[in-house]
């Protein structure tokens, strides 16, 4: 199972959209969605949050994005972020701790491998995804 994710933001905040892609053998399905105020860092956890919600049931999973602070936040940050009652190094608060929180608890639900890919490069899907939450941000569609 691979979910390819991407978050996109308008201003930085501004009004913001992302978007996923579930592949299954030869099986699709895309999704998006949008807010009206928010930042491009909480639309790529949205991404990966609302993808791993869709799995009806634990899955062994490869999540490709282009998000950085996605991936390392995962699979780095979070565990010193945790022992620290959420808070960074210099003892100020996570930022988007509610997501995180929703993305670690979707994690512990399903065997994942995280894979950084370039944005804007020659990955299909991630650019489909760039496109998806491109629009969801522009015209602040709910689902697609």
């Amino acid at each position: 199972m691979q979910l390819i994710t991407d978050g996109a933001c308008l201003g930085n905040p501004g009004p913001g959209g992302w978007a996923f892609i579930l592949r299954y053998r030869d099986r699709k399905k895309e999704a998006c969605g949008s807010e009206p105020e928010t930042t491009n860092n909480r639309m790529e956890l949205t991404a990966a949050v609302r993808g791993l919600e869709a799995l009806k049931e634990p899955c062994e999973v490869e999540i490709i994005t282009d998000s950085e602070y996605v991936k390392n936040g995962i699979t780095q940050w979070i565990h010193n972020w945790k022992r620290k009652g959420w808070k960074r190094a210099d003892g100020k608060p996570v930022l988007n701790q509610d997501l995180w929180q929703k993305l670690d608890e979707q994690v512990q639900r399903h065997k994942t491998t995280w894979v950084w890919t370039k944005g804007h490069a020659d990955h299909a899907d991630n650019n489909r995804c760039d496109e998806l939450a491109s629009k969801a941000a522009r015209e602040q569609i709910k689902s697609c």
